[in-house]
């Protein structure tokens, strides 16, 4: 039997079958929305061969596209990236927007896939599917030989996949590290994993960086990255993040690590630079309605979605696109180029081609979706063209929306599993034939590319040594660091010898010193680490580095001494200020003069708290600045106290902190002394704070819902129960007995068994079964809640139960903007439990009202659990949901 074509969609090409769209019942065509809609029957839009499609490609003169691969090779492609020997993955999202409501998006058939062009003729011809059976995965990120990063959209967990016996097929599920998800629909969550220049790992969305270590992964908090899909960098190893729904670049102006500098849209950005100038597509499918269309063309007129992101650094096209930062905008159909203009150490963003009313790259047809694109290792850019109907997720294709009336009336929803991957190349530049083998190459023979003008192969080289950890090239590396006369080099070789722990503080302090201002800035850059460390004698220089003549070099001397809240810090601001009246010496002087305030990083995901719990979490950071920041840290991190020791331990993004309340409440209650978890600390014992309950209540809850922790309250009557089942303890404790005392997660997995009484999907493109409860996708009744309503578990063995945690999204009604709010946690719930299944016994009730609910009880031997309404008598307005549901036991 012949394979069906897949451009074969299965629109219907009959204009008198086209479909006959009708205004929605509650559309108002004199609103903006919908004044002037056409919803008259139309020819579908059909997907064009790739060489058709490379037709409507609009380029300036001398590019051209060449395809490298497509389908039916490959299925909905959303990210690519190459590893050290030049080989290919490929992210692909096979489930997302395969009809008008996102049905079936969280099924496991998405793919990473790997490959090669073997003959080198610039087409990728041989690849297999390196991971399988994906859960809408959120990025792709090669670690080493045969090994990638990955992890799924609702969870948690990023895990390290390894194929081990070369078949191309990773067969080891390892790991890597957790703490990293975030709930929302699947264009919400966090994206992209990516290795700085910095040797940290960044992700969209996540206000921290993360780094495997002898020790394990650790993490630092950085700004609010406001991004969704994509981040690049430059040559000075700023990270450039690129916004979603915004439709514009974010978080460029400073390096991330630093925190949020706040800089105002006139000076970032030129005038007009949210107006895209796509080709005219006619079909106007745009979310905001008639009101986002530019007549007559059917274009976008003001952007709404942005993916993918590249400073292209190759040497394979035109010296004057080196070192532009290009993203695609897949609802205007274009890829946008755009130069930087600095000017008193503050850049702002222009369209290369705005006042030609243009872009880089256009395309007349309506299928181009641009939603990655890369520096290759040939020199040239690869871009990633999703090549779909339906871009925008099922959110806002909603019945009587504007977008699903387009959809429909041109039958983009029909247009699915596609993809295409091109090639951007330049009349008479040839790329790059060398295919990178370095898995294959002795770590010396690596050193090579570290000089190598195009950027992909120096970042690679980079990592590459990094992660083999060799120091016997530390020599090398220091020469290079010093004597070189590629700038670029000496900056890799840095980041070389910080990855590998032979960075001295001598070699920054010599390169601080270094005629070249980028140079002193990346020698400060690296040195972070080394004061972190323990060589706090750097603390002096970087606060005379605020004195450099070089106003960026003072303003990133600034942003170290704020960082690490340098004692006179505030004093070298103002000599900075006052030697130098530049906007960016000014603007970075004031904010370190007047930094942004400790605050509970809940608010990204909805945390409300009572008045009660504001004058707690206020409190604790009062004790927490006055007391715990000597040895923790003013940032969480840990004071650096030589040799590599800390204080304390950090406290940002920690899985301890994030323990049974009791963790916390007993170490600051009872002390603790001695390593912990196999590490050792300079301050070797925290004292007993004999202090009443609303004090440990108040810092412990300051601690729990800050530095990335984003754990639950701890109330003064949880210290009170606490204090009086551990009146006894007349010694600090161990970590060895802490870690023994507090009840702990029971981890779910699919041997457990959950029911319920009603289920539904929480958002569109939810399976809608009872597990969901247990990770960021969720559950949901559907129904409102009613007395009987029941959700329950049979876990494989039986625990002493101690207490449930779960949250629960708010519930809205009404239209915007006079939405109105109501609980969706289960009212008047009782918790019964059993050893078999038949005979049950309550050991808990309750009236659950705020989005994470807590329960505790006594400990309880059981295998099944149930949580039953118990009322109220009439049906509540709200349906029951839960996410992120954990069940705690001793």
């Amino acid at each position: 039997m012949p394979l069906k074509n897949p451009l074969d969609v299965g629109a219907e090409t009959r204009p008198e079958f086209y479909p006959k769209i009708d205004l929605p019942e509650n559309a108002d065509t004199t609103l903006p929305y919908w004044k002037g809609v056409d919803l008259s029957p139309q020819p579908p839009v059909l997907p064009l061969t790739v060489e058709e499609e490379k037709q409507r490609f609009l380029l300036p003169e001398g590019y051209a596209m060449e395809p490298v691969l497509t389908e039916p090779q490959i299925s909905q492609p959303a990210q690519i990236i190459f590893d050290g020997n030049g080989r290919m993955y490929v992210l692909e999202l096979r489930t997302y927007m395969l009809n008008l409501d996102s049905e079936n998006t969280l099924t496991p058939q998405s793919v990473i896939s790997r490959w090669e062009d073997l003959d080198n003729d610039g087409v990728y011809e041989k690849g297999t599917p390196f991971v399988s059976g994906l859960i809408f995965p959120r990025f792709v990120l090669p670690y080493g030989p045969d090994a990638v990063l990955t992890m799924e959209s609702n969870d948690d967990v990023v895990y390290k996949y390894t194929d081990t016996n070369k078949d191309g097929k990773a067969d080891k599920k390892e790991f890597f590290t957790d703490n990293f998800g975030r709930s929302g629909n699947v264009e919400h969550q966090q994206a992209f994993l990516y290795w700085g220049m910095d040797n940290w790992l960044y992700s969209t969305v996540n206000p921290f960086r993360v780094r495997e270590t002898s020790t394990g992964v650790k993490r630092e908090p950085t700004g609010s990255n406001k991004a969704q899909w994509g981040i690049t960098h430059d040559d000075d190893g700023k990270l450039w993040f690129q916004g979603g729904s915004n439709g514009i670049p974010s978080h460029f102006q400073y390096p991330i690590h630093y925190g949020d500098y706040v800089v105002e849209d006139s000076i970032e950005f030129q005038k007009g630079f949210r107006v895209p100038y796509g080709a005219p597509i006619l079909i106007g499918d745009m979310q905001g309605g008639m009101g986002q269309i530019r007549q007559p063309d059917g274009s976008l007129n003001l952007v709404t979605g942005a993916s993918g992101n590249d400073i292209f650094r190759g040497d394979k096209l035109p010296k004057d696109l080196y070192g532009q930062y290009f993203y695609g905008e897949p609802v205007a159909r274009i890829v946008r180029q755009i130069r930087q203009e600095k000017s008193e150490g503050l850049i702002q963003l222009q369209n290369v081609y705005q006042d030609k009313e243009s872009e880089f790259l256009r395309s007349t047809d309506p299928l181009f979706r641009p939603v990655d694109m890369v520096t290759a290792p040939d020199g040239t850019m690869y871009i990633c063209d999703m090549y779909h109907g339906i871009i925008q997720e099922g959110q806002w294709t909603g019945e009587g929306s504007y977008l699903r009336a387009k959809i429909q009336q041109y039958q983009l929803d029909k247009v699915i599993g596609l993809g295409r991957i091109w090639r951007l190349t330049y009349k008479g530049m040839e790329r790059d034939k060398r295919k990178p083998k370095m898995y294959n190459q002795k770590t010396s023979e690596l050193l090579q590319y570290l000089s190598h003008p195009n950027g992909w192969w120096r970042d690679m080289a980079q990592q590459v040594i990094v992660q083999r950890r060799d120091q016997s090239i530390a020599p090398d590396l220091i020469k290079l660091a010093t004597t070189s006369k590629n700038l670029n080099a000496r900056f890799h070789a840095l980041w070389c010898l910080e990855g590998i722990g032979k960075l001295t503080g001598s070699l920054v302090r010599t390169l601080m010193k270094d005629p070249n201002p980028r140079m002193r800035i990346m020698a400060m850059y690296a040195g972070e680490s080394i004061y972190k460390a323990g060589d706090g004698q750097l603390a002096e220089d970087f606060l005379n580095m605020t004195k450099d003549e070089d106003d960026d070099v003072a303003m990133r001397a600034m942003m170290t001494t704020r960082l690490f809240e340098l004692k006179g810090r505030e004093d070298a601001a103002r000599l900075a200020m006052k030697r130098s009246k530049s906007k960016g010496i000014n603007l970075i002087g004031n904010q370190v003069l007047e930094p942004r305030t400790i605050t509970s990083f809940f608010g990204r995901s909805g945390k409300d708290y009572t008045e009660t719990e504001q004058a707690l979490l206020e409190k604790g950071a009062d004790i927490y600045k006055e007391l715990c920041f000597s040895c923790h840290g003013s940032t969480g991190l840990g004071t650096p106290a030589g040799n590599g020791q800390l204080m304390a331990p950090a406290l940002v993004g920690s899985n301890r902190v994030k323990l049974h309340p009791e963790y916390v409440v007993k170490a600051i209650m009872h002390g603790l002394s001695g390593d912990i978890q196999g590490e050792a600390y300079a301050g070797a014992v925290m004292v007993p704070m004999k202090e009443n309950d609303e004090w440990i209540a108040a810092i412990a809850s300051f601690i729990r819902t800050n530095f990335e922790n984003e754990s639950s309250i701890v109330t003064p009557e949880q210290v009170a129960k606490i204090r009086s089942a551990t009146k006894s303890r007349t010694t600090p404790y161990t970590f060895k007995e802490l870690y023994a005392s507090i009840p702990k997660e029971v981890k779910y997995d699919n041997n457990w068994k959950v029911t319920a009484s009603h289920s539904g999907p929480v958002r569109k493109g939810s399976k809608g079964l009872p597990s969901g409860a247990f990770s960021y996708e969720g559950w949901t009744s559907e129904k409102q809640q009613s007395k009987g309503m029941w959700f329950g578990f049979e876990m494989p063995e039986a625990k002493r139960i101690t207490q449930l945690e779960f949250n629960s999204e708010g519930h809205r009604t009404g239209k915007w903007p006079n939405f109105v709010y109501h609980s969706s946690a289960p009212q008047f719930y009782e918790i019964k439990v059993s050893l078999d299944g038949t005979n049950w016994n309550k050991v808990s009730s309750g009236n659950a009202l705020d989005r994470t609910t807590i329960i505790s009880f006594d400990p309880v031997e059981a295998k099944h659990l149930k949580i039953e309404l118990s009322g109220p008598d009439t049906t509540y307005i709200a349906p029951w949901v839960m996410s992120g549901f954990k069940v705690l036991a001793r």
